[in-house]
């Protein structure tokens, strides 16, 4: 598993522990979590969930009238640091 699959799995179990149901998506240049969240979360339970997400890079909660509420979770994976890392063309 990459840095950022252990970061969003440790990210999702803290949001489990909370009472929510997240879950993990690995894409090609970051990893997501995302998870429904209950109009009954708890004051308590909202200072876990926010805890957890801010060691995301990104997060945010996307809240509609008709599909409730999800918060969501971005980890970006690591940049390499070595080889041809400005791309086709790039020119010093």
């Amino acid at each position: 598993m990459s840095a950022s699959g252990v970061t969003a799995a440790a990210i999702a179990a803290r949001l489990s522990a909370a009472g929510l149901s997240p879950r993990v998506e690995e894409h090609a240049r970051f990893t997501t979590v995302e998870a429904e969240v209950p109009d009954t979360l708890s004051a308590d339970s909202w200072r876990e969930v926010l805890d957890a997400v801010a060691e995301a890079d990104r997060f945010g909660l996307v809240a509609t009238s008709l599909n409730g509420r999800t918060l969501w979770a971005v980890v970006r994976k690591t940049v390499p640091t070595t080889g041809d890392v400005g791309g086709p063309g790039y020119q010093r």
